[in-house]
């Protein structure tokens, strides 16, 4: 059975540093779960905080990104997709996640990960957010959203939901 992708998303070149404190303990956390971090890997904000903190932790970094080469790559991505699709690689992050985790203050490109997410009926756990961009995303993806006041909730309720989408495997059945 594959490793669950999850999607950390968050702002880049405006994040602030409470967003990259929460993309550093997303990506611990994912990392510490065996599971892989998917990012759109640009050395800027959550995407470099969220690949640092996997890859100290172990992790395996999979990043998505939107050029071609890898000068604004962050140097923590394990492997890189080269799109040269700049924002149109969001549609690739949105659909590969199997869960997205956004967090903190969302600008148009994390907000856009989230609706395309939700379009595709993909959970999306929001951690930190602004109450509007909260109520308004609640709104759209309905039992879709869930809202998590910490990374350690979001990441427990990743865990939730992927256990009721992803099948056993058999070595994990009990008689």
């Amino acid at each position: 059975m594959r490793r669950p992708l999850i999607g950390v998303m968050g702002a880049g070149k405006n994040a602030t540093a409470d967003d990259c404190e929460l993309g550093r303990q997303l990506g611990a956390l994912v990392a510490g779960k065996g599971w892989v971090l998917l990012s759109g890997g640009t050395a800027l904000g959550v995407m470099d905080a969220s690949c640092r903190a996997a890859s100290e932790a172990g992790g395996l970094v999979v990043a998505v990104i939107a050029q071609s080469d890898d000068r604004k790559m962050s140097k923590y991505v394990d492997v890189p997709i080269f799109t040269g699709m700049l924002t149109g690689r969001n549609f690739i992050n949105a659909l590969s996640s199997d869960v997205m985790i956004a967090c903190g203050t969302m600008a148009a490109g994390t907000l856009s990960e989230v609706a395309m997410s939700l379009r595709a009926e993909k959970d999306v756990i929001l951690v930190e957010c602004e109450a509007d961009t909260e109520a308004f995303l609640k709104r759209l993806g309905r039992d879709k959203v869930h809202i998590e006041r910490t990374p350690e909730a979001a990441v427990a309720r990743a865990e939730k939901l992927l256990a009721l989408d992803r099948p056993i495997a058999s070595d994990q059945v009990t008689a």
